[in-house]
């Protein structure tokens, strides 16, 4: 792979073994950051905005929908479905939904590109319908494991078809469900939300039982299309047949995308740097608690009318951070924010030390490794677990970074550069639009030096 081309607007390039050309970045160090920005709306959210709007009955309004790569697939699979959706202006959306029934077969393959969400949910979603359908998705996407929502499918009736556990789905229409009681072997907010979706179109009541809590945006949303779901203790459940109805929903800023910006205030503003807007749902929001053990200083200002999707406006200074071990209980409530958390941990005083977060090995890469990779490469002691990691603190250098293809490899590797000593060039960041859309601008606007490479 060629090196940097060492012009002034440090514009860089690396070239695969194709021949054709990567897009990359360089992060450069600067003295500080601040300011105010806001982030794109929640992808998760997004998601469920326009799947159980296409199979309400009558219209669904979405304002701050998420116009990524990702929630855009979602977008193209329910239209071959049959729904109708236009977006008006800007990020608002409007579904007019199938109703119950209505869905139709696709002519060809569902492909949900990089959008693990959206393959697992639609698994939910479809495997009840009178008709078959087959999910695919990108060479990442492909790799990644399906039978943990398949096999519980599969005890509520459906008849669902992997290959070795992955990509291509196949589901058989024609199946006829019924409730289940089910214990998830693991937490996972995507396992939970495509079993109560198949519980829709079931026989009885199902009920999901989380070891640990999980993302409750699918419960929450719910309630705003007229599902009556019951939470006692950590069991949620919801009886079949229920029909859904169009409604109003807001998407808030994402937390997740949000999270890059509140370390980058951890690392390096003084004065304050402030993200608006953004949903704080308890069930998404451990990382602002790992930061605070670490010693972080973060306020956070709720605001009122949000709905059922609390928002509030998010200002950290920059802090001495120290290394802590992460409680396992709060890993569940943060297992997207985990890749930014580990830069914060290799800029902070002491040993952080993370376990109970196995789920990073099945994400866009394997996070876990990814991360080990690539902090070893700009000069950060640390250990990978079967589990976890273990982070010695210290001072970063200078170095190239293999992001394997994974968005938020690539955001944090960004921050980083915040405390590194030379820029940090980061390879493969195409993905980085599947969740963040305008991610390099959104750096530059407070105050990091992140250029871009020049794409194919």
């Amino acid at each position: 792979m060629s090196g940097c081309c060492g012009s002034s607007d440090h514009c860089c390039r690396a070239v695969d073994v194709n021949g054709a050309v990567k897009q990359m970045y360089r992060a450069s160090p600067v003295p500080n950051v601040g300011g105010t920005i806001r982030v794109p709306g929640d992808k998760s959210i997004s998601h469920r905005a326009l799947m159980l709007g296409g199979i309400a009955t009558g219209e669904t309004r979405v304002s701050g929908f998420l116009q990524s790569a990702d929630c855009l697939a979602t977008m193209a699979a329910l239209r071959a479905l049959g729904v109708h959706i236009v977006q008006p202006r800007g990020n608002e959306v409007i579904v007019r939904g199938a109703g119950d029934g209505g869905l139709q077969a696709s002519a060809t393959p569902l492909d949900m590109g990089n959008a693990g969400t959206a393959m697992r949910l639609s698994m939910g979603l479809l495997c009840g319908q009178r008709f078959s359908s087959t999910l695919v998705g990108d060479a990442s996407l492909m790799q990644r494991p399906m039978e943990r929502v398949a096999k519980p499918l599969r005890l509520m009736g459906a008849r669902i078809d992997t290959q070795n556990g992955r990509p291509p789905v196949i589901l058989h229409g024609g199946a006829k469900l019924r409730g289940i009681d089910y214990t998830l072997p693991m937490a996972s907010a995507q396992v939970k939300s495509a079993i109560l979706l198949a519980g829709l179109c079931s026989e009885g009541t199902t009920r999901v039982t989380e070891p640990a809590p999980t993302r409750d945006h699918t419960e929450r949303m719910f309630g705003g299309f007229g599902i009556a779901v019951r939470r006692a203790g950590a069991t949620v459940e919801l009886a079949g047949g229920q029909q859904l109805r169009g409604a109003e929903i807001r998407v808030p800023g994402d937390f997740s995308s949000a999270a890059f910006f509140i370390v980058a205030g951890c690392l390096a503003a003084p004065d304050g740097l402030t993200v608006q807007s953004v949903g704080i749902n308890p069930t998404r929001t451990g990382l602002l608690d790992m930061l605070r053990l670490m010693g972080a200083r973060i306020e956070v200002r709720p605001l009122p009318d949000a709905g059922p999707e609390p928002l509030a406006d998010i200002t950290v200074h920059a802090s001495a951070l120290r290394g802590t071990v992460i409680p396992p209980d709060l890993v569940p409530l943060a297992i997207d924010e985990l890749p930014i958390l580990f830069i914060a941990a290799a800029c902070a005083e002491g040993e952080t030390v993370v376990t109970g977060a196995g789920e990073l090995r099945v994400k866009e890469s394997d996070r876990l490794a990814a991360m080990a990779e690539g902090l070893s490469a700009v000069g950060v002691r640390c250990d990978l677990l079967p589990d976890g990691i273990r982070i010695q603190g210290g001072r970063l250098h200078g170095g190239r970074i293999n992001s394997h293809g994974d968005h938020r490899i690539a955001m944090s590797f960004a921050m980083a550069s915040l405390r590194a000593t030379d820029p940090i060039d980061i390879e493969d960041v195409a993905n980085v639009g599947t969740s963040f859309p305008g991610f390099p601008a959104a750096a530059r606007a407070i105050g990091m030096r992140l250029d871009e490479a020049a794409g194919p």
